[in-house]
């Protein structure tokens, strides 16, 4: 088989197009979607993460303000009872009153009071009087006290406008178990005795104010009081971070640390509340739009494929009735194709239907030509036989005139011999310079004899070209030319100067002292004349371009300088090449 025609598998074998299909519809689904994922989850990615963040921070601003809120109202309110002369004056009155009448009396009067700002203050709950020194530390509360109350148990959260305020700590209510705030301040009595004001914040107070709820996310409180220490934790897995240095900053308002996100609040009345944020939960909304993403990529190659597949089967149907028309070929050249009815596919079918014709045409030439096979054959027979027969005639002409003496007729028969020899016989169409030139002087030799020796022919040669390598007769339609054209009433004068150009090139220019010829007749020289072809051995000019156009193409030009009365020049430039080159 040959070369052109064999089937060279491909190593890595035959790629499906219907699997091919389908991974080019992927990728023209998926590229899109990345691209637009990875641009959107930056942006989403900083959008929800202000957001989240931003909604955190202003829900514990909220809430810190509101327990602010809380301590300055207890601030406010044991302002009242502790610095208000007439609560103040009636305390003081019946620690001075010995009489149970009168004490009585007082402790109504004060009762009242207590009751008419715990109304005016719905955000108060357990107040009481106390006496740490006494037995009986409570003087006057307005509900029941625990019998544990123990002014020494409690932590202090904050210092503020001369006030201690706890917390947050379990109410002293006796009934009650509420986490509540207190607040406990000096009341001015006259005397040594040290009386104080013990104010709790309502009793479902704190925990409408710590929510987890209003964050939208599962968060953990931590309250630090102004010693730094943890006053209270809403979760103990949450990490307490009061170790870290970075906390002692004020500036420091967020941070991560050990999987949770920490927003912290610093309040002004000198405590701290921090809220927590698992970053599972803190990216909760991140992986619920990656979750859609994920499944929109999913539908997104379903459909793919599904697309893939329908195309395929598009596809497909006509690929097959194509290759069916090419099996069919081999059973049935002469058959018309069938149309798939797709524009394409058509478009290829058309194309085949007319290669099928030109398969047929040339199937029938080739018929053709096998049928006149044996008279060319018997023609090339004949061609080999004529130029046999005519030197063995040749031959014996020369030999009946060297046994008559007839000296000039045996060396132009010879000459004729060795011209029909170089020209009619078997040589190589490549020849070097010197098997030419030696053939171009036999065969101007003849011409001389011809015309009588009425014009001289010489040869100028660079000797280190005679080895280079020419096509057969490229010389001899230039000197024949030459004759022709440079018969003059002079003595006629053909020059051939064979030189070299530059290292590789060399230039032949073969002159006459003829009368010239116009442009016009320069350009129908190299045309093919039937006139011009019956001249000498019929070889044109035009004979010597189509030669060079096939040997050498574009590296050897052929030029013709002529004008009346000069003369006329022909120059043949071309590469100095050896006979591997050319044959």
């Amino acid at each position: 088989m040959p070369k052109s025609l064999q089937y060279v598998r491909h190593p890595l074998g035959p790629k499906s197009l219907r699997r091919t299909l389908v991974v080019y519809l992927m990728i023209a689904c998926m590229l899109p979607l990345v691209l637009v994922g990875i641009v959107t989850y930056t942006s989403i990615y900083d959008m929800l993460t202000n957001k989240i963040k931003s909604g955190i921070s202003a829900s514990l601003k909220q809430e810190a303000g509101a327990l602010e809120n809380l301590i300055s109202n207890l601030d406010f309110a044991s302002k009242q009872f502790a610095l208000d002369d007439q609560l103040a004056g009636e305390v003081s009155a019946f620690l001075q009153e010995t009489q149970v009448y009168k004490k009585s009396e007082i402790m109504t009067r004060i009762s009242q009071k207590m009751n008419l700002v715990n109304f005016t203050n719905p955000y108060l709950g357990l107040t009481a009087y106390v006496m740490p020194e006494a037995e009986d530390p409570i003087l006057f509360a307005n509900l029941s006290v625990t019998p544990e109350f123990d002014l020494a148990s409690f932590r202090s959260f904050a210092k503020y406008n001369g006030a201690s305020y706890n917390g947050p700590h379990r109410t002293m209510y006796n009934y009650g178990a509420n986490i509540v705030f207190s607040s406990l301040r000096p009341v001015r009595i006259e005397g040594d005795r040290k009386i104080y004001v013990y104010l709790e914040s309502n009793y479902n107070l704190f925990r409408k104010i710590l929510n987890p709820e209003s964050y939208g996310v599962e968060v953990s409180h931590l309250l630090i009081n102004e010693q730094g220490e943890v006053a209270y934790v809403e979760n103990d897995e949450a990490p307490i971070p009061t170790s870290q240095p970075s906390w002692r900053d004020a500036s420091m308002l967020h941070e991560e640390y050990k999987g949770y996100h920490m927003f912290r609040y610093k309040s002004e009345q000198g405590w701290e509340l921090i809220t927590a944020v698992q970053k599972s939960t803190f990216n909760s909304e991140l992986r619920l739009w990656f979750t859609k993403m994920v499944l929109l990529a999913f539908a997104m190659l379903v459909f793919a494929g599904l697309i893939a597949m329908l195309i395929w089967r598009k596809v497909y149907r006509p690929l097959r009735k194509v290759n069916a028309e090419i099996v069919r070929m081999a059973e049935n050249r002469m058959a018309p194709v069938a149309f798939t009815r797709i524009e394409e596919f058509d478009l290829l079918l058309v194309n085949f239907q007319e290669m099928k014709t030109k398969v047929n045409d040339l199937i029938d030439a080739a018929e053709r030509n096998e049928q006149q096979r044996s008279q060319l054959e018997i023609e090339k027979l004949l061609s080999q036989i004529n130029p046999h027969f005519l030197h063995n005639t040749l031959n014996s002409v020369q030999w009946l005139a060297r046994m008559n003496g007839q000296k000039e007729i045996d060396k132009l028969v010879t000459l004729l011999v060795k011209v029909l020899h170089y020209n009619l016989g078997k040589q190589s169409l490549i020849v070097t310079l010197r098997e030419e030139l030696e053939a171009l002087h036999h065969y101007m030799e003849l011409q001389r004899v011809r015309y009588d020796y009425e014009f001289d022919f010489i040869v100028e040669t660079d000797e280190t070209l005679l080895d280079a390598a020419i096509p057969r007769f490229l010389l001899q339609p230039l000197v024949e030319n030459a004759i022709y054209h440079g018969g003059s009433e002079q003595t006629g004068r053909v020059a051939v100067t064979i030189r070299g150009i530059g290292r590789d090139r060399m230039e032949v220019v073969v002159r006459d002292n003829g009368s010239g010829m116009t442009e016009e007749e320069t350009k129908r020289l190299l045309k093919d004349d039937p006139k011009e072809a019956r001249r000498g051995l019929g070889i044109g000019l035009s004979y010597v371009s189509r030669l060079l156009e096939r040997y050498y193409g574009g590296d050897a030009t052929l030029t013709i300088k002529s004008r009346p009365g000069a003369g006329t020049q022909v120059i043949i430039a071309l590469p100095a090449r050896g006979k591997e080159h050319l044959e």
